[in-house]
């Protein structure tokens, strides 16, 4: 059918570009943001790529939401501009009408948000957090560039390599100035160092050296000289970091309903309740306003979009803290601003106001008391 087609191919063209456009910019301000993690040592420079790659893909649940409520937001306000809504509303289309082929062109990208929020979303949080835990885990001595002064993990140390050799395991003219938990202070100096592996602990074997005690107080110095000395410079090769709400299977959350995971999974089945009321807020609030143009559904869109946004992450908090349960804040939220569009969707659909209907109460009335009389 004509009408059908020809809104579901405006509908094409415009969510394609509002897609490009929406990933563009996203994909700028993820740049930014993996390049100063890069800069603060969260993330290896020579991972930024990946990390990058998997960041944007768990955004794209959200840049398909809005890039399709924005695609169905301007064809239906361009039509009412243009007065082509006014020339179907002539021919007998109602604003029902407009309903089934917005959704007939919806439908697959609201499925591919479903499949993506419940199963890409935690799957490149993981590959995220695997690769940012194996950057936190190396050794101190990988840290360090020849040539140059370097802090290590804890804060603790401050390490100084003259040279080194490709693989990064050996070194030459070796410092290391580290401060105690009790305030003590000690400076190591050796011509050699290599990394060995000793009970999953990587530790750094120092050769032909001296070692600088103080205490606290400064009272005191002891120095010793050693042909060999070993001291641990990484964390176990097994991570001790827990796994993260984002990265868990949806799956798990099901299995273990603790109130952490109910936020977590109100979040994911929300985000694919969301992105089905916007379709419908969609429809049923664009009109056309000649003098408002362009800018007032483009004020109304992203105003929507962020304060229904909130509303989900906050209802996370909710759920998780325990102060609404998950069927409570599921049907609060997005049973609530369902209940609300179709409402105003009907007004619209049957033309009904407030000041009509008390107008016809009114006239109502007054025949009444004609007939009466």
């Amino acid at each position: 059918m004509l009408f059908h087609s020809s809104i579901r191919k405006e509908l094409a063209r415009s969510f394609g570009a509002t897609l490009v456009v929406l990933f563009t910019i996203v994909l700028t301000m993820l740049l930014i943001r993996t390049l100063g993690l890069a800069s603060r040592g969260s993330v290896d420079p020579q991972e930024i790529a990946l990390v990058l790659g998997y960041t944007v893909i768990g955004r794209m649940p959200t840049i398909l939401t809005l890039a399709l409520f924005i695609a169905i937001v301007f064809t239906l306000s361009r039509m009412y501009r243009d007065s082509e809504m006014i020339i179907w509303f002539s021919s007998g289309r109602s604003l029902g009408g407009f309903l089934r082929p917005v959704v007939r062109f919806s439908w697959p990208i609201l499925v591919v948000i479903t499949l993506m929020v419940f199963f890409v979303w935690p799957w490149a949080n993981a590959q995220t957090d695997q690769l940012r835990d194996r950057f936190e885990r190396r050794g101190d001595l990988e840290r360090v560039a020849p040539g140059q002064f370097q802090e290590s993990s804890s804060g603790r140390r401050v390490f100084f390599i003259d040279k080194d050799t490709a693989d990064g395991t050996e070194g030459r003219n070796i410092f290391i100035s580290s401060t105690e938990n009790d305030g003590r202070e000690t400076v190591t100096s050796a011509r050699s160092g290599r990394i060995e592996w000793i009970n999953e602990q990587q530790i750094l074997m120092l050769n032909n050296g001296q070692r600088l005690d103080a205490p606290a107080d400064q009272s005191s110095l002891k120095v010793s000289e050693f042909e060999e000395y070993g001291t641990q410079i990484g964390s176990s090769a097994i991570s001790q970091r827990g796994e993260a709400l984002k990265a868990r299977n949806s799956w798990d959350l099901i299995r273990d309903p603790s109130r952490a995971n109910l936020g977590e999974l109100g979040w994911r089945i929300g985000m694919a309740l969301t992105a089905l009321n916007f379709v419908l807020i969609a429809v049923a609030t664009t009109t056309g306003n000649p003098r408002a143009g362009r800018g007032g559904n483009l004020f109304f869109t992203l105003f929507a979009f962020v304060f229904y946004y909130n509303l989900l992450n906050l209802g996370q908090s909710w759920v998780a803290s325990g102060l609404f349960s998950l069927g409570g804040y599921m049907v609060g939220l997005h049973g609530g601003v369902f209940l609300l569009t179709v409402l105003w969707f009907f007004k619209r659909h049957y033309n009904l106001s407030l000041r009509g209907w008390l107008s016809a109460r009114r006239t109502a009335r007054h025949a009444a008391a004609g007939a009466g009389a």
